[in-house]
């Protein structure tokens, strides 16, 4: 994770001075990304049932099992996009510097933190920027959970701004690096990319319907996987 932050740490941090830069530094980070994966021993294969336009703004969402959810988003989605998380991340040496400034941080115990998400999602996303969330909310603690249920907030911003939502399911993230100590192996990250959902003209209830109908594609293609 450090060498390519190290090698382009001077292109990176001058990625990161202004907003206006940000497209420049996801660029950087996609070849960090891939970089780490190919490293680790992993090779990805995308399923794709609807093309990303390029250009166009997304929300994008998927199931959260390891650490490698992050790289391997960035490996496959080209067009630019901002990841809500968690600030606990920023706490990682060197990624989190630029976790912190490059992505919009949420505290989860705090309902002004989760406000004040959805003024800086606004923001990117009149910047022609699209949005990435694991709205699981984090990864289950239970390992025997196959998808846990979702929060709303990825909805409520797609819905509230008529982004279409891009569903993912990684297939292999959890077997081939979970969170448990000394687990995992290199191996083969499958993706599938299923058809979107739209959410223009919907009113704000659609977003408690379109919540389970994505968390239910997504379901049903890992149990497919898993079978």
């Amino acid at each position: 994770m450090a060498i390519p932050i190290i090698v382009m740490f001077p292109f990176l941090f001058i990625s990161i001075l202004s907003e206006r830069w940000y497209p420049y530094f996801f660029v950087m980070a996609r070849i960090w990304a891939k970089f780490i994966l190919f490293g680790m021993g992993y090779r990805v294969q995308v399923n794709s049932e609807e093309e990303i336009v390029e250009g166009k703004s997304y929300m994008f969402v998927a199931n959260h099992t390891s650490m490698t959810d992050i790289m391997l988003m960035l490996s496959i989605v080209k067009n630019p996009f901002v990841f809500v998380g968690k600030k606990e991340l920023v706490r990682i040496p060197l990624f989190g510097f630029f976790y912190k400034r490059t992505c919009i941080l949420v505290d989860r115990s705090s309902a002004k933190s989760r406000n004040e998400v959805f003024e800086r999602a606004q923001k990117r996303i009149a910047q022609g920027l699209s949005i990435c969330i694991f709205p699981e909310g984090g990864v289950p603690e239970d390992e025997s959970v196959e998808l846990d249920e979702f929060k709303d907030g990825a909805f409520r911003l797609a819905v509230d701004h008529q982004l279409p939502i891009v569903p993912m399911t990684f297939a292999d993230n959890k077997r081939l690096f979970s969170y448990t100590f000394l687990s995992g192996s290199p191996g083969l990250m499958r993706v599938t990319i299923h058809p979107f959902f739209e959410t223009k003209n919907q009113v704000s209830d659609y977003r408690k319907t379109v919540k389970e109908s994505v968390r239910q594609v997504i379901l049903r293609q890992l149990q497919k996987y898993h079978s």
